[in-house]
């Protein structure tokens, strides 16, 4: 469809090496029975996303494969922290699509580290590093501060995806999610870093349902951004949604011993790796949510797994 500045989402399927990948779309809804939601007469489904592709995981997936398409075999130069999920799937795609990609690395004392396993895994994928000072990290979006990077990356025609992989192709990507999930449940909840996923979640709910997005970020900037996303991919506020900005524990790759535990026992209940930088967050939160009355009985409430563990 065309956006509102006129243009199109990139096809995937009109990028034939990305057919190649074999996602599996639409991913899987698994049902599960857990005596902490059905005690307040909660239906809870996992949307297994983890399950799309093996390195490619997720909303990475969902919001990749059209920037891809519209790289058109450019390389891809994209940014992200010393543990970024995104980095390391941009990397993979690269990797499996024969495409040369850059990635800006959050803090410049990096470069004369060695890599952590997270990096070192966007390394042997062929992701070319280029390490940055945190002035000019937090002013990547300034057209000027964005040029210079790329002229020192030595990627000045490359194709820039921003951090997180959110911008408006992204968020139409994810508008499938929510379409996906059209009669299965009244509330979507996913993890949100820069709040893409749920952007275009709730952009393809139906109407009745709505989405509900856990920041595992400290800080309460998001609202403004996925707003600002929507109007970028669709020309207004789409959906119903909104966030809940309690239980990022302490901020990004931060953790409690409480939500550890948590996640240990959500695994051994249900045999589900949970993913502990975003998932893990995101089904305290629900637990703790259920808990408070925030779901009327009879609520199917569908948690999207959007990762598993690293490595």
């Amino acid at each position: 469809m065309p956006g509102p500045d006129g243009s199109h989402d990139p096809d995937p399927a009109s990028a034939p090496a990305l057919t190649t990948l074999r996602p599996r779309l639409p991913s899987p809804v698994r049902e599960v029975r857990d005596a902490r939601f059905e005690r307040h007469g909660v239906r809870l489904l996992l949307k297994r996303d983890d399950l799309i592709h093996p390195e490619l995981i997720g909303n990475k997936w969902r919001k990749l494969a059209p920037n891809l398409a519209a790289a058109a075999g450019r390389t891809v130069v994209t940014f992200g922290g010393a543990y970024s999920n995104h980095l390391r799937a941009t990397a993979a795609a690269g990797r499996l699509l024969g495409l040369p990609t850059v990635g800006v690395v959050r803090g410049h004392e990096l470069a004369d580290r060695p890599l952590n396993p997270s990096l070192a895994r966007c390394a042997a994928d062929g992701m070319r590093l280029h390490f940055v000072d945190r002035s000019t990290y937090r002013r990547k979006t300034e057209p000027e501060a964005l040029a210079a990077v790329l002229r020192a990356a030595d990627a000045e025609d490359a194709y820039v995806v921003p951090e997180g992989g959110s911008n408006h192709l992204a968020v139409r990507g994810c508008r499938d999610l929510g379409a996906e999930l059209a009669d299965r449940c009244d509330v979507a909840a996913v993890a949100c870093g820069t709040g893409g996923t749920l952007a275009g979640l709730a952009a393809g709910l139906p109407p009745g349902s709505r989405a509900l997005g856990i920041p595992v970020l400290k800080g309460g900037f998001l609202g403004p951004g996925i707003q600002a996303l929507q109007e970028r991919a669709f020309g207004r506020r789409s959906g119903s949604w909104s966030l809940d900005e309690r239980f990022h524990c302490g901020g990004y790759a931060r953790t409690t011993p409480g939500l550890d535990a948590f996640a240990d026992d959500f695994e051994q209940r249900h045999g589900l790796a949970v993913e502990r930088l975003y998932v893990a967050k995101l089904l305290y939160a629900l637990v703790a949510l259920a808990d408070e009355g925030a779901f009327p009985r009879g609520t199917a409430l569908a948690a999207v797994i959007t990762g598993r563990p690293f490595p």
